[in-house]
């Protein structure tokens, strides 16, 4: 009975005493955590790298945010052991929070300070994509892709246009939801009601909007020079009977043929048809409506599009098929079609640089002199910073350029007798007033 007791006894003292001793620990670990954090946000970082290292040998698991301070620390004493070691300590403790994010941050780490070949990077760029490219930076999306063209252009053109695609739904995912952001904030901007804080985030965004236009500008460009109709349609004709239910396949297909000016050719209307078959989407509808309009069934393209159109709910989703319809029309036409595009999404840039191309084409015949023709390029400037302003990824900056280039001088404003701040009336189609420069 005493030996029972004893053994009771004792067991309960370790049981305490262990339990005591993990009670210490983790409150020294919380402790240097926080001392951790205080002396990063003082900028103490000699200070915090003594607490970040006892964190990463005894609290590993503690907290995410060891690895993600301790990887700014890292990068601003340019201390590359530890930069690897907070990289291969995140991903061992802390695998299902922001690994892209870890690998994407790592690999600009180690271009930055030229710690690895192009290889190298490339697969940490890898992992990062096959996990989430949402998660990875504009600069590190754009570098991937440029890897996977120079890979795979002449072996497998088709690899290409698949992560090409892949990337580009992800940053239209993230375009979308920075337009809603930005929409929201500018209406509060404009009530005055926005307070500090919603002036930096609406900053932020416009930032990365407009940065992610331009890595969406940077990937067409990449990608021009192989997606051509006379690459496209072998590989679409060789594959087709694999991929002729697969629907992500045949919208891929249809777009790209689409986007590239490929629809005279009969494998187009194939692959519509078959788009629409296997999914009786809005969008199939819609690029059928443009089969039927190619074939000169106007009736049942517009029976189509509207069919196409009440099927779609999501507001961006009507707004992109008006749009398509609109650059599909002419003149006065074309712009009412992408004015209703804009009741669905106000913020829709590239709505407003269509309406401002279509002001372009027709700057010779809305003018009878110099200075009225140059005066269309003031409207369609117009609505190119207006593009630029309610959605700055849409890629607006080489429109305002070239138009600023077109607008009426100075020595014209005069010998025409007119003085800046002055209203002017476009005449011909347009017929929309606007103010000399």
């Amino acid at each position: 009975m005493m030996k029972k007791i004893t053994y009771l006894l004792t067991g309960m003292f370790l049981f305490v005493a262990v339990n005591v001793v993990k009670a210490q620990a983790s409150q020294e670990c919380n402790i240097k955590y926080n001392l951790f954090k205080g002396n990063y946000v003082t900028k103490k970082y000699a200070e915090a790298k003594v607490d970040l290292e006892y964190l990463l040998t005894n609290c590993s698991k503690l907290s995410v945010n060891i690895y993600k301070l301790g990887a700014k620390i890292a990068n601003r004493t340019n201390d590359h052991t530890l930069a690897k070691k907070i990289y291969e300590g995140r991903l061992v403790n802390f695998p299902n929070k922001g690994a892209a994010k870890a690998h994407s941050e790592y690999a600009k780490y180690l271009i930055k300070h030229k710690l690895a070949s192009s290889d190298e990077v490339f697969l940490i760029l890898e992992k990062a994509y096959k996990i989430s490219p949402k998660e990875m930076s504009v600069k590190n999306i754009f570098r991937y892709f440029t890897g996977i063209t120079e890979k795979y252009k002449d072996t497998d053109p088709q690899k290409v246009f698949d992560t090409y695609d892949d990337v580009i739904e992800s940053v239209q995912e993230k375009l979308d939801d920075y337009n809603v952001k930005i929409a929201k904030l500018q209406a509060k901007e404009e009530a005055g009601t926005i307070d500090s804080k919603e002036k930096k985030r609406l900053k932020a965004y416009i930032t990365n909007s407009t940065s992610l236009g331009l890595v969406e500008s940077g990937l067409d460009a990449k990608i021009s020079g192989i997606a051509t109709c006379e690459r496209l349609i072998p590989i679409y004709k060789r594959d087709f009977d694999t991929n002729k239910t697969n629907g992500v396949w045949l919208k891929r297909a249809v777009s790209r043929m689409y986007n590239k000016g490929c629809q005279t050719d009969p494998l187009f209307e194939t692959l519509a048809k078959a788009y629409a078959d296997a999914t009786q989407s809005a969008d199939a509808f819609n690029f059928i409506a443009g089969v039927l309009d190619n074939n000169g069934d106007k009736k049942g393209a517009a029976q189509m599009r509207k069919k196409a159109f009440d099927l779609e709910t999501d507001p961006l989703k009507k707004a992109r098929l008006k749009l398509r319809e609109a650059q599909g029309a002419r003149g006065s036409r074309a712009r009412a079609l992408a004015y209703e595009a804009l009741k669905y999404n106000p913020n829709m840039g590239k709505a407003y640089l269509y309406i401002a191309s279509l002001y372009q084409k027709s700057a010779n015949s809305c003018g009878s002199d110099e200075f009225e023709k140059r005066m269309v390029y003031v409207a369609a400037l117009n609505k190119a910073l207006k593009a630029k302003r309610v959605d700055p990824g849409c890629g607006a900056g080489r429109y305002i350029s070239s138009y600023k280039k077109l607008v009426p001088s100075k020595k014209l404003i005069f010998q025409k007798g007119v003085s800046s701040g002055m209203s002017h009336k476009i005449g011909c189609w347009i017929g929309e007033t606007v103010r000399i420069p």
